[in-house]
């Protein structure tokens, strides 16, 4: 599948990594891919940024799920034009109550990694590791698009969640759709709206944009471009 992808997709999937990195997450989920698509030109690109869906709103919602903010990170969003409560009004409404702060969706607590019970056990565990000098590495990352707190920029290979997997399957069904014989950006952006749960939602809805809106708007401009 792989080698159906343009350069334009192949710099998303780059930039992904790049963004769990500087981010210092283990694992590249679909916000990371997100985070790139915003980035990149091109329809895709262009519709997100018009409808309010910049790197930088992506980036502080996507912080902003990891753990409490403080009084300057709140202004901080404010600055860009994110209201905290009004964000968490938003995702509560959408998704339950502390959705915000919840490490896992709903839907998808039933898929908890058997080596621990999220973020917080797994760092209980690093803490007791160098108390007692066992430094032997636990299998990190999460099931879904689970969020971890950002750290230190992880090392070596950084591997995809399982629905950053997914929805690079089904950026191959989007282009068939449209009669493409290559998988761009467009079509990585177009899969990425398509889950109803999981981080991507929740960052959507945190800024008020419904996925249907986004995709429409993608897909006139593609049109165009074509």
């Amino acid at each position: 599948m792989f080698e159906r992808f343009t350069d334009s997709a192949r710099g998303v999937v780059a930039q992904a990594q790049v963004n769990a990195r500087r981010l210092g997450h283990s694992y590249i989920g679909c916000e990371h891919l997100l985070l790139a698509a915003a980035g990149v030109d091109g329809p895709a690109g262009a519709a997100l940024r018009d409808q309010g869906v910049t790197p930088e709103r992506i980036e502080a919602t996507l912080l902003s799920t990891i753990g409490p903010l403080s009084g300057l990170d709140k202004e901080a969003l404010a600055s860009i034009g994110i209201d905290l409560d009004a964000v968490r009004v938003k995702i509560e409404a959408e998704f339950g109550p502390d959705a915000l702060t919840r490490a896992l969706p709903a839907a998808s607590q039933s898929r908890r990694p058997t080596w621990g019970k999220g973020p917080l056990a797994e760092l209980k565990r690093r803490r007791r590791r160098r108390r007692t000098g066992n430094n032997a590495p636990h299998p990190t990352g999460p099931v879904g698009n689970a969020p971890l707190s950002p750290g230190s920029a992880p090392r070596g290979h950084i591997p995809f969640t399982p629905r950053a997997k997914k929805t690079l399957e089904i950026s191959l069904r989007e282009a068939v759709a449209l009669h493409d014989s290559t998988i761009g950006a467009e079509h990585i952006t177009l899969a990425l709206l398509t889950p109803r749960d999981g981080t991507v939602p929740r960052i959507l809805a945190a800024l008020g944009v419904q996925p249907a809106s986004v995709r429409t708007a993608i897909l006139d401009r593609y049109r165009k471009a074509s």
